[in-house]
């Protein structure tokens, strides 16, 4: 089963979540070399422990329904490599070996899950293990979306013990760059073509491409002197073309600020670079710890982990708000080393800290030169 419902490490961990918040914010690039990366940052109130799942083809899987009891039963087509949270067989954010990767967004206040009926609890699932059969059963958008419009699962209002619902919504892309976004809406799943490649929180997706009219003024160009009948005004600084592109945690910020720095970004020649250029814009995302708190509990939100995932390659990268070295897993020799099991990759570890102090270039350096 993708996850039982009644664990222990489950129950622990949303026992000390009762409002818990994701602050999570997905973007996209493409490199000169057809390359197609994905990447997104992970926020959350308390732990989410996660570690990167392998998850092997021929894996046999079952969803839950709210009472505890299986909904939709499917043994994965595809292997997957991506990152769970607290121990669960879930994916969070991953790629399979098709290329097509997906990330889970939260979207509280908006999402609108059917009741449960005799006709739908056999294609139904949780929440979070919406990313599994997606990533276990298609190698494109194109089929999954042919598969949503055909019923072929149903997403339900699946609690988990001391926290309740679990709303989300989905970002899904793949190696010919085809990105949607999978929301529950009135009570099924509605899908948007997302050619921006960006996602965030609430609200619903067109409601944030509409306010990026409220931005046409932005650009990358620096804003020209002007002259005010004779008083001359020149910009401050660099970057006045930005002025106004804001700069706060709110999901509507960021789905902007998003946009702005992926749209504006020098295409880059290979996918190593791509995923590298995506690490670069994430981090204008972090959350340091203790500037995003609730007011009722104190939980603090930061950014647990980030993830790029390059379908091309098909390797998933990942750093940690404890170590900011970026690491990867590859996917297809994650899956050979599993040999068929379901494994698990640690990603929490400690940054290393590397002394430079006689670490010396070749060549002795002359006086006054620089050089």
């Amino acid at each position: 089963m993708i996850r039982k419902v009644a664990t222990a490490a489950l129950i622990a961990a949303f026992t000390f979540a009762t409002t818990p918040s994701f602050a999570c914010t997905g973007i996209s690039l493409n490199a000169t070399d057809g390359t197609i990366v994905r990447g997104r940052t992970m926020e959350f109130g308390f732990p989410l422990s996660s570690n990167v799942i392998v998850i092997p083809a021929g894996t046999a899987l079952t969803g839950t329904l709210p009472d505890g009891k299986p909904g939709l039963g499917f043994t994965t087509k595809y292997s997957m490599v991506g990152a769970n949270a607290v121990g669960q067989t879930v994916v969070l954010d991953g790629l399979n070996d098709q290329g097509l990767s997906f990330g889970l967004f939260y979207f509280p206040g908006f999402a609108e899950y059917p009741p449960v009926t005799p006709e739908n609890c056999g294609k139904a699932l949780a929440p979070f293990e919406f990313g599994a059969w997606v990533l276990g059963s298609f190698a494109s958008v194109d089929e999954l979306k042919t598969a949503l419009a055909q019923s072929g699962a149903v997403v339900v209002d699946t609690p988990a013990p001391g926290f309740g619902s679990s709303p989300s919504h989905y970002f899904v892309r793949d190696k010919g760059g085809k990105s949607i976004v999978i929301e529950p809406l009135g009570g099924s799943l509605k899908v948007f073509d997302a050619p921006l490649g960006v996602v965030t929180n609430a609200p619903a997706y067109d409601w944030h491409t509409t306010n990026l009219r409220n931005y046409l003024n932005l650009s990358v160009t620096n804003v020209p002197p002007l002259d005010l009948g004779g008083l001359k005004l020149s910009q401050l600084g660099e970057g006045a073309g930005m002025h106004g592109l804001p700069g706060d945690f709110t999901p509507p910020s960021r789905f902007i600020r998003a946009v702005a720095f992926t749209q504006s970004e020098v295409p880059s020649a290979t996918g190593d670079e791509a995923v590298l250029s995506a690490f670069h814009i994430l981090n204008q995302f972090d959350i340091p710890r203790g500037s995003v708190r609730d007011k009722t509990n104190g939980d603090l939100e930061l950014t647990q982990w980030t993830a790029v995932s390059d379908t091309k390659a098909l390797r998933w990268y990942f750093k940690t708000y404890d170590d900011q070295t970026i690491r990867v897993v590859d996917v297809q020799k994650a899956v050979e080393a599993a040999k068929g099991q379901i494994r698990t990759i640690k990603m929490e570890s400690e940054q290393p800290i590397v002394d430079t102090s006689a670490e010396f270039m070749s060549g002795k350096q002359a006086a006054g030169t620089g050089q």
